[in-house]
Formats: structure tokens, sequence, C-alpha cells
């Protein structure tokens, strides 16, 4: 191993460690450990005992039977653990930690997370280093330092985006596919929000991915379907009661709600879709997610068109990858930690930053600019910033002001996505139907021009 690679892994290792450290000692100071691992792991155990986890009242006497004292908590902490909205897949695969003491489940729930998302990185270094391992390593190496809410949370969007991470690498290098097809399938049944865009760039691109998607598909049909018939038997009427937490949670206000009247706006757990974009021009629900829904359609029906009718190739993955990273974010709720799937847009910006020239000068500044202003230390000095400077959304200069100035991760995302479009399409070879031969002629032809 070169030194320059060394340094590289030093960097993401040594920042993974510490990251994991620091979210270790936030989220144990916290009554009965980490938030989300808490929520998660009282929905499969009441479930178990054959209670209804979407029930506030259900979930809250399990707690107090295991003697949980959640009384210091905030407003926006008792919402993470009162109102329960993951799936019933998560239940299901989570309910073997339930099956454990508190203490025993957060333990490998920890080495479960940490190791999905630090195996991510590094595997997404092996790539990225084989063009640039310095840039690599800094830009993996700081994602993972700031990885601190994730970890302190025990939020699953660290397993799911690390799980997700890992299929790619087993797929596009064809090396460990069947454990490929198990991390994607549990990807795809826990968060299809996270996971969704990446299979289903794996499914438009044909050929042997196609094969993975299909593969993928199955088995995760084979996760959810008894899942569901599991929480059905036990709660009936679970879709009501689960549907009910999410409006309470999404209220003005709330949780989950991405306006500017949302608890906690502005800090490095915020929502970092379009949705917190366009809801300061308008709070009603109706118009921000259209809006969402209509600018990053636009893009990625053009994404999609061009996957379809090209050939793939390693490098054309990468680049179809890092268009479909920075969409997934914006079009639909994501939070900060699932910012955390920009891993799989540093093997793109590695090698534009190879090929040289003003492309690759703003390839890295893009994705530089796109992890430091997603992740957790930047964002909570942010924070404290725009509430020192009390912006108004009371008139249009007022709301101009509150995005370029609260709202730069999701620009910058948005920025990210056009501009990877932009390379894709660029490098795009399209399918004109030669047969064999002519695709072989036309790839040489790209690879010289």
């Amino acid at each position: 191993m070169s030194k320059r690679r060394r340094l590289g892994l030093i960097l993401v290792l040594l920042s993974g460690g510490l990251s994991v450290l620091w979210g270790c000692f936030l989220g144990f100071s916290i009554a009965g450990g980490p938030l989300d691992f808490q929520a998660v792991y009282y929905g499969a155990r009441t479930l178990i005992h054959h209670q209804n986890p979407y029930n506030v009242n259900d979930l809250e006497a399990v707690f107090q039977s295991d003697g949980v004292d959640h009384s210091s908590l905030n407003q926006k902490q008792h919402q993470v653990i009162a109102f329960f909205i993951n799936t019933p897949a998560t239940l299901f695969l989570v309910a073997p930690f339930a099956m454990l003491p508190l203490a025993a489940g957060q333990v490998l729930w920890m080495c479960l997370t940490a190791g999905s998302l630090i195996l991510a990185a590094y595997l997404m270094w092996t790539i990225g280093a084989d063009h640039a391992p310095i840039l690599t390593g800094c830009l993996i190496g700081f994602l993972l330092l700031n990885c601190q809410v994730i970890f302190a949370s025990g939020n699953s969007a660290a397993i799911v985006v690390g799980l997700s991470v890992v299929a790619v690498w087993c797929f596009v290098k064809e090396r460990f596919v069947p454990a490929g097809i198990v991390c994607m399938a549990i990807s795809l049944a826990m968060k299809p929000h996270d996971a969704g865009l990446v299979w289903l760039f794996l499914l438009l691109a044909g050929g042997t991915l196609r094969k993975r998607a299909m593969q993928t598909a199955i088995l995760a049909a084979l996760l959810i379907v008894p899942a569901v018939l599991w929480v059905s038997d036990v709660v009936p009427n679970w879709v009501h009661d689960w549907q009910s937490n999410l409006a309470t949670t999404s209220v003005p206000g709330a949780l989950n709600d991405p306006s500017p009247a949302a608890v906690n706006t502005v800090s490095a757990g915020n929502i970092i879709s379009l949705q917190a974009v366009f809801s300061i021009f308008s709070r009603n629900p109706r118009f921000y997610n259209l809006a969402s829904y209509a600018v990053c359609g636009a893009f990625l029906i053009v994404w999609a068109f061009v996957t379809f009718r090209s050939r793939t190739s390693d490098q054309r993955t990468w680049f179809a990858l890092a268009v479909a990273v920075p969409f997934t974010i914006l079009v639909t709720y994501h939070r900060v930690y699932d910012a955390k799937l920009l891993l799989l847009t540093v093997p793109a910006c590695a090698m534009l930053w190879e090929e040289g020239g003003a492309v690759g000068t703003i390839a890295v500044a893009l994705n530089a600019m796109g992890i430091f202003l997603n992740a957790d230390v930047p964002l909570t000095v942010l924070g404290e910033i725009t509430q020192k400077l009390q912006l108004s959304t009371a008139s249009l200069t007022g709301k101009i002001l509150t995005v370029l100035i609260a709202r730069p991760n999701q620009e910058i995302l948005l920025a990210m996505g056009i501009f990877y479009l932009w390379v894709y399409v660029r490098h795009g070879i399209p399918d004109t139907g030669e047969g064999l031969e002519g695709r072989a002629t036309q790839e040489r032809h790209y690879q010289v021009t």
C-alpha cells in the first residue's frame, strides 16, 4: 500500500472511531440510552407482548413496566419514543434485539450500526482510492467524523445506509453477491425511501444489475409479507393507528413538520428534503409536497431515461448513483442522518478529479460542500447563527434570506444532483440497437473522446 493510500485509509478509520466514541457518549447520557433505538426496541417489545406499538398508551405502558423514566425529555425527544412511525418490517427485524435486555440489545445494535456504516465507508474508500486516495480519505473521513447524531440516537438510517452501500459494492464488484442481496433487501424493507432510487437504478440498468434488483425485491417481499401478517394478526387496525401517528408528528410545530414552525427547525437533526425549502413560502403540505415532487421528478425522469437507454459500465454506475443520492434525499422526508448516503457519490467525485480540468474541480467543490453542509457540527453551528439572526419569513425578502442562510444543504444537494446528471448524460452511450459489436465501437469512441 502506497503512503497516499495508507494516509487516506487512516483518515477514514480514525474519523469513524472518534465519531463512534463521541456518539456513544452522547447517546448513553440520555435516560434509557439512544432514543431512536429505544423507539424501535420498545415498539417491537410491545408487539411481542401482543400489544399495539402504534398506540401511545400501550407503548408507554411497556416503557413503564421496564422502569424507564422519560420525565426529563423535551418535546422533540418525547415524540420520538411516544409516536411509533416505523414500518412493520422494522418491527420484524428488530424483534431479535427486543427479546434481549435493553442494555444487551443496545450494545449489539450499536455494534451493528457502527460496523455497517464504517464498513460501507471503507468499501467506498477502496473505490475512490484507485483514483484519488487522499481526496477520498478526506471526504469520507469528514463525513464519518460528523456522525455523532446518528450514533447517539441509534437511528436505523445508519444500518440502512450502510447496508445499501455495501450491497452496491458487492453488485458492482461481483463479489459476495448473496450478502449484497441480503443487505439491499433489508434496506428496502426497513426504509424504502432511502434505498428506493438505488434499487431503481439497478432495475433500469439491465443485465446483471437488473437480475440483482429482482433477486433483492423477492427477498425484500419475503421479509415484508410475514412482518405485515404478524402486525395485522396482533393489531388488525394498525394502518389507521400508524397514519394517525404520522399525522400527529407532522402537524405545524411537530417533530416531522418541515416548515419553520417545527421543533428545532435548524439543527443537526433537521429535515433536509426540498419540502423544508418550499414550506417557507407556503405551509400548505399540498403545495410544498407537489413542488418538491415536480422539481425532483423532472430531473429523475431524465436520469431514468438515460439509464434505461444506455449501456452500463462501472464508471457510469457511479455517475448514475451520484445523481440518485441527492434526489433521494431531496424528493421526500429525510433528515441529516440519511445524508450519509452521500458516501455513494465519492467514487464519482474521485474519478472526475483524476480526469482533471474544470469538471473535476467543480465535482470536488460540490461534494465537499455537500458533505460539509450536511454534517453534524457545521449544522449545529449554523443553527446557533440562525437563531441569533432571528430571520423573519413575513416578507418575500425574508423568505429568500431564510432559504439562503438557513437551508444551504438543500441548495447544495440540488446543485450536486443537477451537476452529476449533466456529467451522466454527457458520458452516456445511446442504445442504438446495433448489437454488441456496435456498442463496443461506441464505447471505444467515448473512451477516446
